[in-house]
């Protein structure tokens, strides 16, 4: 709802005559609570009743977080623009200790993605991660609660609820490579509205897109979903996006890593190339191991 209410305001400042309204709605994603989302279905979860909306024309625009955006969009439906990124990282998160290096061994660590699992497991073999799912109070009162020495969310979510001070450490990006799109917010339309992409444009922010859709065609080409324990990274420097990105198995004892730099006019190119990396390091694999080829 954050989410929705910035770019209602965002779409209200540019266009103080229209009225924007929000279409609140439940998605599959938010229903089902007690199983990791890679087992039912995966991020997709979050977006399917929204593209419903669009398809039936109750709704004009749906707005998501662009990591719970599915690789390749259903037929019919277009991203009309990527608004400017937050805090990409993802962020530590416990009552009693300042840091993952300062938590002793066996301690139990909630996260709900094998991304981050696998980060983890690789850098501290010691913690024992467990499950956590709910919306960002809910996995909050179950750190509060005890049931977890500490907790890893994305700190764009943190910060954009006024929880800044939550966070106690902000994991460096390569230690915990962040999600694809981590941080950044995208607007999905029905593909036919040719109306809505120039009222749009001017939320486009132009950097972050690049770097957004060069994380999304390495996962593109990696077959990346969230049953996958996958990250990437883009920055622009000028007019260079460097990008890193790594696959992992399940338990972190393995995983490949790369990193590439190219021009900001080819991000989709850049991604392929990075995946091709990786792939030639082994990463086809991997991948086969979890099930995805």
């Amino acid at each position: 709802m954050w989410q929705a209410r910035h770019i209602q305001s965002q779409l209200q400042a540019l266009y103080p005559t229209t009225e924007v309204s929000i279409l609140g709605m439940t998605t599959t994603g938010d229903q089902i609570l007690d199983s990791p989302l890679a087992l039912i279905g995966g991020k997709g979860l979050f977006v399917k009743e929204l593209e419903q909306a669009l398809a039936d024309g109750r709704a004009d625009l749906a707005v998501h977080s662009m990591k719970d955006v599915p690789m390749h969009l259903p037929p019919g439906f277009a991203l009309a623009a990527i608004g400017e990124r937050e805090d990409p990282r993802d962020a530590f998160v416990s009552n009693d200790y300042d840091s993952l290096e300062a938590l002793p061994a066996g301690s139990v660590v909630g996260t709900s993605s094998l991304r981050r699992q696998s980060q983890l497991q690789a850098h501290f073999p010691g913690l024992k991660i467990e499950s956590l799912r709910g919306n960002l109070q809910t996995r909050l009162r179950k750190l509060d609660e005890g049931q977890y020495a500490a907790i890893i969310l994305a700190a764009a979510g943190l910060k954009r609820l006024g929880l800044e001070h939550r966070i106690r450490q902000a994991l460096d990006t390569t230690t915990s490579i962040p999600a694809v799109g981590q941080g950044a917010l995208g607007i999905e339309i029905n593909a036919e509205r040719q109306d809505l992409y120039a009222i749009l444009a001017p939320l486009n922010h132009a950097a972050t897109a690049a770097c957004v859709e060069a994380e999304r065609g390495m996962s593109r080409a990696l077959a990346g979903s969230c049953q996958v324990p996958l990250g990437a990274y883009a920055e622009l420097h000028g007019d260079t996006l460097q990008m890193s990105g790594f696959v992992a198995s399940l338990d972190g004892k393995e995983i490949l890593r790369e990193s590439l730099q190219g021009t900001v006019n080819t991000p989709e190119a850049l991604g392929q190339s990075l995946a091709q990396k990786l792939i030639a390091r082994g990463a086809d694999r991997l991948l086969a191991g979890l099930g995805q080829h």
